[in-house]
């Protein structure tokens, strides 16, 4: 039996593979960069219950539940999706943590010193796909005790010309691919709002939307895709800390959503 559910309308179709959003197409064209290509090796991916490079911490993050082990944007992602329903319009996934559990690090030994990761505190991570028309709804639901600390990242890759003329609107001004190298692997920020629109060359613009997280960033190396990660917080400041002083507190449930759209 295929892993990959397929949502279809008249005018787009939607690919995900155990959980990982791998195809957006509206008539044929496509709008997720395809795992293989130059750039990243994924097509979208989260960070949680962290975002960003924990090494300065030394990998530990101090709760009141004990103390965390986690690698670059937490653990989540070492985490595989069960499919709870799909049909043609709409998938529905989750993880289910339990707390303390180990988790292994794919990242070791060749990127990070830690060979496993745990997180104090259970939780339950649902991603929701509803496709309309040609506009994709993501929605985010985390559940937990009330007052756990978090982060909350999402990091889809879009494909882009490859000639690096690709631009961005967002809080009235415009953003280059340039601008955006120039940042390097700390990510392009773009803070304090839930609107960033995508100026594509070869394909119709993409306008992205989101609740809950109020800001982005930006990364690329390559000239023919770019992430465009909707964030809670932006981490890769010089003197950022990992605490739960500068986190999130879970209300229990707590809902977050992306919309992207063809226009």
């Amino acid at each position: 039996m295929s892993s990959t559910v397929f949502l279809i309308n008249k005018v787009s179709k939607v690919a995900i593979e155990k959980g990982e959003l791998i195809s957006f197409q509206k008539n044929n064209k496509e709008y997720i960069h395809q795992k293989g290509n130059k750039g990243w090796r994924k097509s979208d991916d989260e960070m949680f219950p962290v975002i960003g490079p924990t090494a300065k911490n030394n990998f530990r993050l101090h709760t009141k539940n004990g103390t965390a082990i986690l690698d670059q944007h937490g653990l989540l992602r070492e985490l595989e999706y069960s499919l709870v329903s799909s049909d043609e319009s709409s998938a529905k996934f989750i993880k289910k943590y339990k707390k303390n559990t180990v988790v292994n690090n794919s990242k070791f030994p060749v990127k990070s010193t830690e060979e496993n990761l745990t997180w104090p505190f259970d939780f339950t991570f649902e991603k929701n796909f509803t496709l309309k028309n040609d506009v994709l709804n993501i929605e985010f639901i985390i559940n937990s005790i009330e007052g756990m600390p978090f982060m909350l990242g999402y990091h889809p890759a879009f494909m882009l010309s490859n000639t690096g003329n690709e631009t961005l609107l967002a809080n009235g001004k415009k953003i280059t691919l340039e601008e955006i190298y120039k940042v390097g692997h700390n990510a392009f920020p773009v803070l304090n709002t839930d609107k960033i629109t995508l100026k594509n060359i070869d394909r119709n613009d993409l306008e992205i939307t989101t609740k809950g997280f109020n800001n982005f960033m930006l990364w690329t190396e390559v000239d023919n895709m770019l992430c465009i990660e909707p964030i809670t917080q932006y981490t890769s400041y010089r003197d950022q800390k990992f605490s739960e002083e500068n986190m999130r507190l879970s209300k229990g449930k707590n809902s977050f959503s992306v919309t992207i759209k063809v226009i």
